[in-house]
């Protein structure tokens, strides 16, 4: 049987009574999220990287504490408690310290939701990275009387993207995925306007499908970038039939 018996492609028109105008505002504010959180969540990963390495052991074990707990918690429980409970606390605070209560807006709250989920793994994958650079690299710079943040920035940063990239790409897939979670909070992306559109029209099958083939083609996308990226990242290494 033909798909076009099953879909109605006169509702995923761009104007009313079409629903793809709004498919496309949903998938919009997914990709901002997606990339607030996910570039929130490096930085984070970065971070905690570096202090699970060279940290004190109170900052190791805080660092490994906040890994544990959002690695094991599932990311559906995470963006409730961290949605609402957070929210909660940061106007509770302010209020203490006399400045009152403040609307965050729900893209804020998704881009802290979706970054503290992010920066869990990312500090797995940068630690993972790190280490995997030569020692004797570090040792060489350290040599030449290069200060730690040299060291950092000119040594260990570039030499670790090539082993840090694979794992960064599945997280953004992931981070991609992860938006449509916040539709359980009210936050309007792709998710939560494909329910709207077909709980409105009852056609469940044509914009259920409609928003599979947009998370695809956003996927496509990604890695056809991330792919540019990762050959970026190893310049100058020997690829892999060269290296047998």
């Amino acid at each position: 049987m033909a798909v076009e018996s099953f879909i109605n492609w006169g509702l995923l028109a761009l104007e009313p009574p079409g629903w793809g105008g709004v498919l496309l505002h949903g998938l919009l504010n997914s990709i901002q999220i997606a990339i607030g959180g996910y570039a929130f969540g490096l930085m984070l990963g970065v971070g905690g990287a570096f202090g699970k390495l060279y940290g004190g052991p109170i900052l190791r074990d805080l660092m490994e504490c906040y890994t544990t707990i959002v690695r094991a918690v599932p990311e559906l429980v995470l963006i409730l408690l961290l949605y609402y409970a957070g929210t909660d606390a940061l106007n509770h605070v302010l209020g203490l310290i006399g400045i009152g209560t403040i609307d965050i807006s729900g893209l804020a709250a998704g881009i802290f939701v979706i970054g503290v989920v992010q920066g869990a793994y990312s500090t797995e994958v940068l630690r993972g990275a790190i280490k995997a650079v030569p020692s004797g690299q570090i040792e060489a710079a350290r040599a030449y009387g290069m200060s730690p943040v040299k060291v950092m920035t000119r040594v260990t940063l570039p030499a670790m993207l090539p082993y840090a990239i694979p794992g960064l790409s599945n997280l953004w897939l992931i981070a991609t995925k992860d938006t449509a979670l916040l539709a359980v909070v009210g936050f309007f992306e792709l998710a939560l306007a494909t329910r709207q559109a077909a709980g409105v029209t009852k056609a469940y099958f044509t914009f259920y499908v409609a928003a599979g083939a947009l998370y695809l083609m956003l996927s496509l996308f990604s890695n056809l970038i991330l792919g540019r990226i990762e050959a970026w990242s190893r310049r100058g290494m020997p690829s892999v039939k060269e290296a047998r």
